[in-house]
């Protein structure tokens, strides 16, 4: 089986985040980047299918050679190669079609992709690269298991969750509860000297029309001003929910 593991180069959620050209432009001064979490669910689970099944793993990446050292860590996770799409990740469609062309040149069976990356939070490139290339889709995936051409998924719904079977090619957006976070791994030494000899490709890009652009950024608005009750004082609470916060 062959599994190709969409790997998003994201900011750190500890990274303090600004804006530069009147709020139009990400200012990426001093911003620490990780593999965004829901792919990384992703690759620890075709890292399970790997070991126990001698799945053949492959991560992607689109965008340009800062996101190599995100790629390196997932190949010192376990990957076996990485490709890079040398192009700015401008929109979600432009992605996914850059993805598309990757899988169908690389016959992939399986695609694990993150339900949506921590800074846009789009949700749409999992989908839209299902319906490009043809293959089944599974989105909010907490479970994953594959035997031969047939597939085995739970994902989310509201108020519970939902088990559906199906075959490959398929593609999913994972999520946590795909593996646990005490299952993600940290790449020890070994895995961070193998990486350096494992292949990393360059794909040029595809054309692909972009259907979306950031017009400004703002940050949410800083907390008000809070006022403290004695907890014996409950008229003065009442009065102020009702008379200034205006919420009763």
């Amino acid at each position: 089986m062959k599994i190709l593991v969409c790997i998003s180069h994201v900011p750190d959620t500890t990274s303090k985040i600004n804006f530069t050209d009147g709020d139009t432009k990400f200012d990426t001064n001093g911003v620490q980047y990780v593999i965004n979490p829901n792919d990384e669910f992703g690759l620890t689970r075709a890292m399970w299918f790997k070991e126990k099944q001698g799945a053949n793993v492959t991560v992607v990446n689109v965008g340009g050679p800062e996101t190599e050292p995100t790629l390196r860590k997932a190949l010192a996770i376990g990957a076996d190669n990485a490709i890079r799409v040398n192009t700015e990740a401008k929109d979600g469609f432009q992605v996914a079609k850059q993805l598309a062309n990757v899988v169908k040149e690389g016959g992939y069976d399986l695609v694990i992709a993150g339900r949506e990356s921590i800074d846009y939070n789009g949700g749409m490139v999992p989908g839209m690269l299902a319906g490009l290339i043809g293959a089944n889709f599974v989105t909010n995936c907490i479970s994953l298991e594959v035997d031969d051409n047939n597939a085995k998924a739970m994902r989310e719904i509201d108020g519970g969750k939902e088990t559906v079977t199906t075959s490959l090619p398929l593609v999913i957006g994972g999520q946590k509860g795909l593996v646990e976070e005490s299952d993600l791994r940290i790449p020890n030494m070994r895995g961070i000297m193998m990486a350096r000899k494992k292949p990393l490709e360059v794909k040029e890009r595809v054309d692909a029309s972009t259907e979306t652009a950031s017009v400004k950024f703002e940050k949410p608005a800083p907390k008000g001003s809070v006022k403290l009750i004695d907890a014996d004082n409950v008229g003065e609470l009442v009065n102020l929910l009702h008379n200034e916060a205006k919420v009763i």
